[in-house]
């Protein structure tokens, strides 16, 4: 296998067969690949696309590139979501011990950051001692005892798509629906899963724009997926404002812990988890219907089973113990808080959420490289939703810096990105279809 052959022919819009995508990708698990050749290949599929065959292909051989993992032993059924990436989409922290807490075992396997969009793990890295990537053994006990964990992929685990992705990110690849479907099946078909729902996100702030290429995606996802053996759906949500009232990493943990203490209800973002909380129960045959899911998810938010399961996962994982309890002791806080005031009278109509995730990444809670480090406590909080009525100078958002300066430049990039109107707005319903 000669890597510059299999790009030159993909950059020319040949098709490639299973065996050369197959050797391409385990050169690539075995580091044989530069980076430039990986971004050159990346850059090539999203010029020139790719066949079903050949994503299926593709999919198929970085599952393989590691180990498959095996639920044997736990008597639940195996249900996962993932998102194709948003703004203040915190959705997982959420649905996850929800799924738990009603009977099903979901073990997560997250990503970081992916261009303007945040991260999972680093969230969940803002909290102190919590491991992204703990051995096989520990994984499967968590899922075991708690019922769910929410990791990062381990070498053994789908480790082409790992070093794939980190190259997507840097090299303006993202956005391209066979690298896409790929990388979110790869991860999906190795953890093992019976069932999956998905979250492809369309909007300004998502890396489907339009409502078209959001279906293509997710239909693309979902036959994939389907034809693998793992029994999916997927539905199309909207992401042309954040989601929840949060962008950044423990500015969106805490937001979490607020939600599962039952304070963020009557929400976009409640209305989201639920949803796909039901479809998830329904799905996997634990709920006989969407609205009997729906009712046993919010029996686990009430009943206060969802936040200790998420409790338990984190202790287990080697979090705080108390971290519900004392989330101030554990989640740093920067040491700027700055309100944004509106810049005039009237409702907010509309946002660039893609330009609210790439602030969050100019004041150090995103990456531009690879090995950039992230500053966890910065971010923005407090974010009115759209159709709020404001009067000019009243805070629409919370900028959270590490200093002043940079503090004031994320305000104003900030209330640059929101647009107030005389009128009231007419807005996109949350959940625009399913699939």
């Amino acid at each position: 296998m000669i890597p510059q052959e299999i790009i030159r022919r993909k950059r020319d819009g040949g098709e490639l067969d299973a065996a050369d995508i197959r050797s391409f990708i385990d050169a690539l698990a075995a580091g044989r690949l530069s980076e430039g050749q990986i971004g050159a290949f990346a850059m090539a599929v999203w010029f020139k696309g790719m066949s079903r065959e050949e994503i299926v292909a593709l999919t198929l051989a970085m599952a393989d590139s590691g180990n498959r993992l095996q639920w044997a032993d736990i008597d639940r059924p195996i249900a996962d979501k993932h998102s194709t990436g948003g703004v203040g989409d915190n959705v997982s922290l959420m649905l996850v011990p929800i799924a738990a807490a009603c009977g099903l075992a979901v073990p997560m396997i997250s990503g970081r950051g992916l261009g303007h969009t945040g991260g999972t793990l680093d969230k969940l890295e803002s909290i102190p001692g919590y491991m992204i990537t703990p051995d096989a053994d520990l994984f499967h006990q968590v899922v075991k005892q708690a019922g769910c964990a929410i990791i990062g992929q381990t070498g053994a685990l789908a480790p082409a798509d790992g070093r794939l992705y980190a190259v997507r990110d840097v090299t303006a690849t993202v956005d391209s629906i066979p690298l896409i479907t790929a990388s979110i099946l790869s991860k999906k078909l190795a953890a093992g899963l019976q069932t999956l729902v998905l979250d492809v996100k369309v909007g300004n702030g998502a890396f489907m724009a339009d409502r078209d290429q959001a279906e293509i995606l997710a239909r693309s996802l979902v036959e994939v997926a389907n034809g693998a053996g793992v029994k999916t759906s997927a539905m199309i949500t909207d992401m042309n404002e954040p989601l929840a009232d949060s962008a950044g990493n423990a500015v969106e943990m805490r937001n979490c812990l607020d939600f599962l203490a039952g304070r963020k209800g009557n929400t976009r973002l409640d209305t989201v988890v639920l949803a796909f909380a039901a479809e998830m129960l329904e799905k996997s045959g634990i709920a006989a219907s969407l609205e009997e899911g729906e009712a046993m998810a919010r029996r686990a938010l009430s009943s206060g089973k969802a936040v200790e399961v998420f409790a338990r996962m984190v202790s287990m994982l080697g979090g705080p113990a108390d971290l519900v309890e004392n989330p101030d002791k554990y989640l740093a806080r920067a040491p700027v808080e700055k309100p944004v005031p509106a810049a005039r009278s009237g409702w907010l109509a509309a946002c660039d959420a893609r330009g609210i995730g790439v602030s969050v990444i100019d004041l150090g809670g995103g990456r531009r490289h690879p090995a950039d480090r992230i500053d966890h406590r910065v971010g923005f909080s407090e974010l009115l939703p759209l159709g709020t009525r404001v009067n000019a100078g009243e805070p629409i958002a919370l900028v959270h810096a590490a200093d002043e300066a940079a503090a004031e430049r994320a305000a104003t990039a900030l209330a640059a990105h929101y647009r107030i109107t005389e009128d009231e707005p007419v807005l996109n319903p949350v959940i625009a279809g399913l699939i």
